[in-house]
């Protein structure tokens, strides 16, 4: 098939595609716990239909976690066999009050298609559908499509998983649809991903609450104390004053402050934090963020000194570093500071490696030829991401052989993870269509390798 005639089949093949997709959106599928998993059952179920549609040979697995698909079709004598990866849990919708719509009942605004996991990612399940719809009997690669289903909560199963399935699993390419593009409009290869360590921090200076007229001005409160520790994180400039972490230099594009400040939020007057360019700062230097505070809620709080209270953070890691080096300078960054003689305890909740990718090659080249196909000329960018899918370090050890893709089914204004997330519509058909483009050129740089 000709570069016409797949983006052809694929504009075919879209109606139904977003029709699937909405039937996807509706499926509460959280992995969290607290929740209903039998949504994420009755959502592996819906994905591994939609793949049994393909005439893909699909099994539903699991190993003590959330359910996965796998679904598989060999390839043509010579071909390469190409991995899609995608998830099908979503987060949490947080507070619904923020929502202009139900999360759960896709709706279209202003050409985007708005519910929780419309973008994050159930469009990416949908556009491999689109391209193995595309092709329908005429597939000129093997597939093996593996849709996690507990990606947002850590993926705590996906290495027994990846191990258990591994000779299924094995390929010559991985694709991996869900990260983000450049820009509406403008096509992107991750090639970068930081690392995250969430861990937390209690201060106790009191062993129970005390009168604060009585005992205050002599006696610190562990509240008082907890924001004096937390302050010694960030130097004057707003980067991170913690000895030890690694960061780097050296992104390709930078971005536009003004467009950053617009897709970020920010309020009118707020200045940015950290030093040098921006897409440094994000994408490989480190970060670090406090998600939340255990103390009394205002609404509640007595007049007594607050005895120990308690913090959660997040820090993102440069590309290169390690976790668990890291969360050992936190941990002691943090003991070091201990105001006024605080007690200090630091735990790990999580962590996830960083990734680098030598993004250079003929696969890689195939799905630059791909991206501009689909964006009528655009030429594609290589950035990186200042989340982190620690889950592509496991796939780089577990298939060092593998050319690893990581595309984008985002665009800045998808609002992952947060209320109203969305997808526009008319960069998912160009998602859609360079898919399917991919996986032709990667059959045809793999003939022409031989």
């Amino acid at each position: 098939m000709s570069d016409a005639e797949v983006r052809a089949a694929v504009a075919r093949e879209l109606p139904g595609v977003r029709a699937d997709l909405e039937r996807l959106v509706r499926i509460p599928g959280i992995a969290f716990d607290g929740f209903d998993h039998s949504h994420v059952e009755r959502s592996a179920e819906a994905v591994a239909e939609l793949l049994r549609g393909c005439d893909l040979d699909v099994r539903i697995v699991r190993s003590g976690g959330q359910p996965a698909v796998i679904g598989t079709r060999a390839a043509p004598p010579g071909a390469p066999t190409v991995l899609l990866y995608a998830h099908h849990d979503v987060q949490p919708v947080g507070d619904l009050s923020l929502w202009e719509s139900d999360p759960f009942e896709p709706v279209e605004r202003d050409g985007r298609l708005y519910g929780r996991g419309a973008a994050d990612d159930k469009a990416g399940i949908m556009a491999h559908v689109a391209a193995l719809r595309a092709f329908g009997d005429r597939l000129p690669v093997g597939v093996v499509i593996f849709v996690e289903g507990e990606e947002e909560y850590g993926s705590d199963s996906l290495e027994r998983l990846l191990a258990e399935h591994r000779d299924a699993l094995a390929s010559d390419v991985i694709v991996i649809a869900d990260s983000a593009n450049w820009d509406v409009g403008v096509p992107a290869l991750t090639t970068s991903l930081r690392g995250i360590v969430n861990c937390f921090v209690e201060v106790r200076t009191l062993d129970h609450a005390v009168h604060s007229g009585m005992f205050g001005g002599a006696v610190p409160d562990a509240l008082t104390t907890l924001v004096r520790l937390l302050a010694t994180l960030h130097d004057d400039a707003g980067d991170v004053a913690v000895a030890g972490l690694s960061a780097r230099e050296g992104a390709t594009v930078d971005y536009p402050q003004d467009r950053f400040r617009a897709e970020a939020g920010l309020v009118d007057g707020v200045s940015l934090i950290g030093t040098g360019r921006i897409t440094d700062r994000i994408w490989t230097k480190p970060a670090l963020a406090v998600l939340g505070i255990d103390a009394p809620a205002t609404g509640e709080a007595p007049n007594a000194l607050v005895p120990a209270a308690k913090a959660k953070l997040s820090v993102r890691l440069a590309p290169g570093d390690d976790p668990q080096r890291a969360y050992a300078a936190v941990r002691e960054h943090l003991t070091k500071h201990a105001p006024w003689g605080a007690r200090v305890a630091v735990t790990l909740e999580h962590d996830g490696a960083p990734c680098v990718i030598d993004a250079s090659g003929p696969m890689f080249d195939a799905a630059r030829d791909a991206f501009r196909a689909a964006w009528d000329g655009t030429e594609p960018v290589d950035i990186g991401i200042g989340g982190s899918i620690p889950f592509i370090a496991t796939f780089q050890e577990m298939f060092p052989q593998a050319a690893i893709l990581v595309t984008g089914v985002e665009d800045p204004h998808a609002r992952a993870h947060g209320p109203n997330e969305s997808l526009h519509l008319g960069e998912f058909a160009r998602v859609c269509a360079a898919e399917a483009l991919l996986l032709a050129k990667v059959a045809a740089a793999a003939e022409r390798g031989r």
